[in-house]
């Protein structure tokens, strides 16, 4: 372990509002990492900061119709706001559009181009010429190859999924003129990445402890063999490159984005009034530098950045890159351009933080994609942070006021039992330690609750409201070791819910917490002690259907004003294909399924015979409305029972973009073939 610590978190995009899925993957497990160090009396300097530059920010612009710097102003504003809100504790959070940035940035590339490392290659792009630009790869669109989507993206089809890049595109268009783009050389200034690959190597094999999923991503870079990666690109928003001949060139935001670490550094040096200080935290080897990052960051803050410190020498490396992997939300991808994401400023309308910042927190995606449901939240708060946590805390705090006149009663004689219940403080802080040293903060928080669910079943077990008439002695006996626990849980939990914590702290008496004081006597008898207050309420249904409820309807708003078709499935044979036996029928009649909030019980008129059908429709259509539509069904499905009742084929529907339903229908006789 270094003399000191510095932890970074991967600087958000300046182009929207932060959601939950970033707040799991690079911000709170690396303030509960940073508390924690704190609360040792560490030295740990937490740095995060804006990343201002690169094209997500000028489509924003051009969008809006508004200049790159107004979309960064705003969103650095917001997002530090949002930030400060949920405790993430960052000693300095700065912006790559600052000067000091743009400086420390140029003198990086100035350095490397001194000394030879960059090779400067022509290439062919794609050139606007009404506009008079090269065009980045988002500000092409085309027919994608693979489904025929008409307005496939440069980089990507947002239909499909595929990859693309913009050669690859059919019949491509300038998203600024709307003009086909000719092709055009350019020079460029490129990192020969394979130079490194053996120093990065030796590098890595000296490094212990990584997470398996972050050095399996790395090695798979290796093994196939790292090539030249382009460090500047025809943009007008961005750092300008610092040498003769490259007007309208700017660094790629992946060169100057993770040197805004080191440019926030600076800059919370010079805030604390030692421009110098700076340099023991990137050039002394006693320290530990920190990457909190998600896994889409892994190859550039463990191959690139390195090589580029490695270039410019004199820079630690990385002792660890706890990458963790991706969040999903009730069992889909977030996506921003859906609708289908829980922004923490909406969040934090309806809800505490530390709410979650607990729930998250025990759902990390650590070491692989891990989901977060409005059911999973509920369950988490109201069966562990309301019945096992707060309810032990209210418990003894509210008995201890009552009953002891507000004050931490005299420990008597302990029994065994007593001993059993004071020693889990000790076993679990060690064990505890254990896992934040080694980034593991889902069993940290398992950890810690389990000193909470110790302290519930002790408090029941011993029955204080019966010994207070029976043995008050014993009674408080019992209840300074409850206060001891109640105590040590204050301080535990301190780096994931820090609010509620500090309301324990001042019910508790206790002025300034730190790790050192999770003992079993952190409390004297005779200590002042305030009943408090209920620390977590429970969440009724009511306050979480709406939630979903809200989420749906974001998501159905943003998909009817920017509909993306499903993609094709995988391709069927024409025999296939004839096996469906498709009839035209005719509803005869529609009811609700008890019992269901989704299914509806049709009979059909397919000409031949009437079926009965299942169709999950309930929510999209009114039964009564159904009678006498005709629609089309699939006749040779095999039947299967659903809700006890058996159902006899398919009725076909198509879902618009918007998510609305629509009878596939005809006017042919019923039964009538369709084909």
């Amino acid at each position: 372990m270094g003399k000191r610590t510095l932890v970074t978190s991967a600087l958000p995009y300046a182009n929207g509002p932060i959601h939950l899925g970033h707040l799991a993957g690079a911000y709170l497990p690396a303030d509960f990492y940073v508390r924690y160090k704190r609360m040792r009396n560490e030295d740990v300097v937490f740095i995060c900061g804006s990343d201002e530059h690169g094209v997500p920010i000028t489509i924003a612009a051009d969008k809006e119709g508004v200049k790159p710097q107004d979309i960064v102003d705003r969103f650095h504003e917001m997002n530090k706001k949002t930030f400060e809100e949920f405790g993430i504790s960052f000693d300095y959070f700065g912006r790559t559009s600052s000067p000091v940035h743009h400086e420390t940035s140029q003198d990086f590339f100035r350095v490397l181009n001194e000394k030879g490392v960059f090779r400067k290659k022509s290439e062919t792009q794609l050139y606007d010429e009404k506009a008079d630009m090269f065009l980045p790869d988002r500000y092409v669109k085309g027919t994608c190859p693979h489904c025929n989507y008409a307005e496939a993206f440069g980089d990507q089809c947002e239909k499909c999924g595929t990859s693309l890049s913009p050669s690859d595109l059919i019949e491509p268009r300038s998203m600024v003129t709307g003009d086909k783009p000719v092709y055009k050389k350019t020079e460029h200034w490129f990192l020969p990445l394979g130079d490194f690959q053996n120093d990065l190597q030796t590098w890595l094999d000296k490094t212990e402890n990584w997470k398996p999923n972050v050095m399996g991503q790395v090695k798979s870079w290796l093994t196939q063999g790292l090539g030249d990666r382009a460090v500047t690109r025809d943009l007008t928003w961005g750092v300008p490159v610092p040498v003769d001949g490259s007007e309208g060139k700017v660094l790629y935001v992946w060169f100057d984005a993770p040197i805004g670490y080191i440019s926030a550094t600076k800059e919370w040096a010079l805030q604390k009034g030692n421009p110098d200080l700076w340099e023991k935290y990137w050039r002394d080897k006693d320290t530990d530098l920190i990457h909190f990052i998600g896994k889409d960051n892994i190859v550039f803050h463990c191959i690139m950045f390195p090589a580029v410190l490695m270039s410019y020498d004199g820079y630690i490396l990385p002792k660890n890159v706890p990458a963790n992997e991706f969040l999903n939300l009730e069992g889909q991808k977030l996506s921003t351009s859906r609708g289908w994401a829980v922004w923490l400023q909406e969040y934090l309308k309806d809800f505490e933080p530390d709410l979650l910042r607990y729930v998250l927190g025990t759902g990390l995606p650590e070491t692989k994609d891990a989901d977060f449901s409005w059911k999973y939240f509920q369950d988490h708060v109201n069966g562990e942070l309301a019945d096992i946590f707060g309810n032990f805390a209210f418990r003894t705090l509210s008995f201890t006021s009552r009953y002891f006149d507000n004050k931490v009663p005299k420990a008597g004689k302990l029994s065994d039992e007593d001993r059993l219940a004071l020693g889990e403080i000790e076993r679990l802080k060690k064990e505890i330690e254990t896992l934040y040293e080694t980034f593991r903060f889902r069993e940290a928080i398992q950890k810690s609750m389990s000193l909470a669910r110790a302290g519930n079943k002790y408090f029941t077990e011993m029955e204080p409201w019966r010994l207070r008439k029976e043995d008050p002695e014993r009674c408080g006996t019992v209840l300074n070791v409850c206060c001891q626990i109640t105590a040590a849980l204050s301080v535990l939990f301190a780096p994931i819910i820090p609010g509620a914590c500090e309301k324990l702290h001042k019910a508790l008496n206790i002025r300034q917490a730190s790790w050192d004081d999770i003992t079993d006597h952190i409390l004297t008898a005779g200590s002042p002690v305030d009943k408090g207050e209920i620390l977590f309420n429970k969440l009724d249904d009511e306050t979480i259907n709406a939630q979903r409820e809200k989420l749906e309807e974001q998501t159905r708003i943003r998909e009817a004003s920017n509909p993306v078709p499903e993609p094709i499935k995988n391709t069927i044979s024409f025999e296939d294909f004839v096996k469906l036996d498709l009839r035209v029928g005719e509803i005869l009649t529609a009811e609700q399924v008890p019992k269901s909030d989704k299914l509806l019980k049709i009979t059909v008129d397919i000409g031949v015979e009437t079926r009965t059908i299942m169709a999950g429709i309930a929510q999209h259509a009114d039964p009564k409305d159904l009678p006498g539509k005709k629609v089309t069904v699939v006749a040779n499905l095999k039947p299967r029972k659903m809700m006890g009742i058996p159902s006899e084929g398919m009725i076909l529907m198509a879902e618009t973009p918007g998510g609305e339903f629509r009878f596939i229908t005809s006017d042919a006789d019923n039964g009538s073939v369709v084909a």
